[in-house]
């Protein structure tokens, strides 16, 4: 396929934070990269905003597989807002000038000044500000495929969500909440009063209490920890109920007997699912957190953050800086 080239009055290079190697953060640089050609219905964002998550750090790692050792240097950021620089004839509806927001998916990504995105990607970005708008897409798609396309959540269920307090989790409360569930939440004491605030029926201390003595019987565990805490789970899993994973695969040995539908998905880009996550914010039926916001130049620093544990809410990169809305 040939590609696009750049449009008059597009710059030929960008800065991008990019993995120059896999390490730490020392493997982190920021450098010169053309901008990105375009292909199929790729149109071209310039970067207001980029959030980071832990795929970031994965990848800096060398943890993650979609990116091997022949893709370096590879630009870090899979959640961008933006607006449209450069169209294409099969990216139609999307035109230059238009604010938008995306889950980048598996190419170069965000942390730079120009990205190519997919325009069934793209979503209209929400009227918060640019900051809000990069925060949402990859945990909300995260959270939504999780619960709807993979655990086929409806009203009146119960659904166990593990790991609530952090972005996907946060996300995964309010759309249970949203769509009629009964939501079990399990985090540490000090969010449950905001784990509640969001929809949570129920909020269960990981570190002192035992889920098993808590939640009942469910009819979806939606696993963001795994491990023991995944295993752990068969036990409130009602027969015939499903177990959805962001992280481990689950025994297919234990679905088996519990005659349970089991699976670890990925999430993947989405842009009608986006738009209409975007309108329930506009509505104000979610939230969104932002916890910190970092200028361009200061994407370490964010990293950093970022490494040091799991901040409740999005840490974002501001490629100009916006004051939030």
């Amino acid at each position: 396929m040939e590609p696009v080239r750049n449009g008059l009055g597009l710059p030929e290079t960008m800065r991008a934070w990019r993995a120059t190697r896999f390490g730490g953060l020392d493997a982190l640089a920021c450098e010169s990269a053309p901008v990105p050609l375009l292909y199929g219905d790729e149109v071209l964002v310039e970067v207001q905003a980029a959030a980071l998550n832990p795929v970031d750090l994965k990848t800096l790692h060398g943890r993650y597989p979609a990116v091997a050792q022949h893709d370096l240097p590879f630009t870090l950021g899979r959640d961008v807002a933006g607006v449209i620089a450069q169209g294409s004839r099969r990216a139609a509806g999307w035109e230059p000038g238009m604010r938008v927001c995306a889950f980048v998916g598996q190419g170069p990504g965000a942390l730079a000044d120009y990205v190519a995105v997919s325009a069934s990607a793209l979503a209209n970005a929400p009227r918060a500000g640019v900051d809000t708008a990069a925060a949402l897409p990859l945990a909300a798609l995260t959270a939504w495929q999780g619960l709807f396309d993979y655990g086929k959540l409806e009203r009146g269920e119960r659904v166990l969500i593990h790991g609530a307090s952090g972005a996907v989790g946060r996300f995964a409360v309010q759309f249970a909440r949203h769509c009629g569930a009964h939501v079990i939440a399990t985090a540490s004491a000090s969010t449950h009063g905001v784990l509640r605030a969001m929809g949570a029926a129920e909020t269960i201390d990981y570190q002192y209490e035992d889920f098993e003595d808590r939640a009942g019987e469910v009819d979806l565990v939606f696993d963001l920890v795994g491990g023991v805490v995944q295993v752990r789970s068969w036990s409130v899993l009602k027969h015939g109920g499903t177990m959805v994973s962001a992280l481990d695969e689950p025994s297919q040995i234990d679905a088996a007997a519990r005659g349970a539908c089991a699976t670890r998905f990925t999430a993947r880009p989405d842009g009608a699912q986006l738009e209409h996550i975007v309108a329930l914010l506009d509505q104000g039926a979610i939230k969104v957190e932002v916890v910190s916001r970092f200028n361009f130049g200061d994407a370490r620093d964010a990293f950093e953050q970022v490494e040091r544990g799991h901040p409740h809410g999005k840490v974002v990169v501001m490629v100009e800086w916006h004051q939030p809305v």
